[in-house]
């Protein structure tokens, strides 16, 4: 086992943020962090991505849905790892292109080592975790497991792209899609390195933490329609304002969720009014309600109880509703074995592995469905993450990739059964 001293972890730090940086000046525009999937941004990252596995003494390549793949060799069954290199608008600079480094940064180390791994690893940077272009999101990571929904390519972006289009332009053919998949039993498991993207590890003043589940999620899109009206000639016990229900609705979801004792978190992001003038009374009124969870059972609970209240307040104040789930996503559990070998790699590096569950999203719900996986998280400034202020220590970066290191020195695909 290869045992790191604080200088060389401080080294590797210092290579990730580095490269961080760099991945960091690829933008779509001067003045903040935007890269979206398939863009001309996502062609110059990934290009550079490819030129730093080589770099590293993988062999580098790219599947049709745009996922670059650093392979190193070894015999039997293949542990991938990796994250994505797109990002949201205004972003910051870890949130994904980090563990695609640490990645790299990690298969380096065995090849300069000339190590002998009784499995070999590709490094994976996928481009569409975050579903900042199109209406679909982890198009790249489905692809690698084989389940990517053909019917996605008729999607379209903001300008009427569609993603079949867009595919096209950036060098590829949507017939070659399937061609993307790993073979059934040809991973061992996909592992990936991440920000905490939350404030736990910090409150806690660890480092690193593994990963027990992807939480849960669910899209409800309430429309809610009454009738519009003169703002002031209308009595307020006549009206019929679908923008005061859609109001009560989401104080409802904070109030369920809040008396949910910490097991389910609601957020309305998105609030749609027509026909949206400050002197009518508003008619049609569209919210999404984002519901997320670490166990089923909460989850479903609080959104049976939210459609129950959004029923009786539309039947109170006279308004039609319609109730919709475009997203539904249940707990996606990591592998036991794998949340084990990690937290071994960091207690070898004289920190405690605090166990936690990921609220948000991550390319492993589509990996999960191939092989098993694992999560460690890394501490970041304040939590905060999607926003330029997003941040983590070189001297944590550092640990992260010795981690990860640590981890496939241990790892052992026959534990996992």
């Amino acid at each position: 086992m290869a045992a790191f001293s604080q200088s060389e972890i401080d080294a590797l730090g210092a290579r990730a943020e580095a490269m961080v940086n760099e991945l960091a000046l690829i933008s779509a525009e001067p003045d903040r962090l935007v890269r979206l999937f398939l863009s001309p941004e996502h062609r110059r990252a990934a290009d550079q991505v490819a030129a730093w596995m080589r770099e590293a003494g993988l062999e580098a390549s790219e599947d049709a849905l745009g996922t670059v793949r650093g392979r190193l060799e070894g015999q039997g069954k293949r542990l991938l790892i990796g994250s994505h290199i797109d990002t949201v608008i205004d972003a910051g600079k870890y949130d994904g292109p980090f563990g695609v480094i640490a990645s790299i940064l990690a298969a380096e180390h065995f090849d300069r080592a000339g190590t002998r791994l009784p499995l070999g690893i590709d490094v994976l940077a996928f481009g569409d975790e975050e579903g900042s272009r199109f209406p679909v999101t982890l198009s790249s990571s489905k692809a690698c497991a084989g389940i990517f929904p053909t019917e996605n390519l008729q999607l379209a972006d903001r300008d009427g792209m569609t993603l079949a289009e867009a595919l096209k332009a950036y060098g590829k053919s949507p017939d070659d899609i399937p061609r993307a998949a790993y073979k059934p039993g040809e991973a061992a498991a996909y592992v990936e390195v991440h920000i905490e993207q939350g404030p736990v590890l910090e409150v806690k003043n660890q480092p690193l933490g593994v990963v027990t589940a992807i939480n849960g999620q669910a899209h409800l899109k309430i429309e809610f329609i009454g009738e519009a009206g003169h703002a002031g000639t209308v009595p307020m016990s006549m009206r019929r304002d679908a923008l005061a229900g859609a109001a009560e609705a989401m104080l409802l979801g904070e109030r369920l969720a809040r008396e949910s004792s910490g097991e389910v978190v609601a957020t309305v992001g998105h609030i749609a009014v027509a026909p949206g003038a400050t002197n009518v009374i508003p008619a049609r009124v569209a919210v999404i309600f984002d519901i997320r969870s670490g166990s089923d059972t909460a989850h479903a609970a609080l959104i049976e109880a939210l459609r129950g209240g959004i029923q009786e307040i539309a039947e109170r104040r006279q308004l039609r509703l319609t109730v919709t789930t475009p997203r539904q996503v249940g707990v996606t559990p990591c592998q036991p074995a794998i949340q084990d070998q990690l937290a071994e790699a960091i207690r070898a590096l004289g920190a405690e592995p605090l166990r936690l569950g990921s609220g948000a999203g991550h390319d492993g719900q589509a990996m999960a469905t191939l092989c098993p996986i694992g999560m460690l998280f890394v501490r970041c400034r304040g939590g905060i993450s999607h926003n330029p202020l997003e941040y983590a220590s070189p001297r944590d970066l550092g640990l992260a990739v010795a981690a990860l290191i640590g981890f496939i020195e241990r790892f052992d695909p026959k534990k996992l059964a």
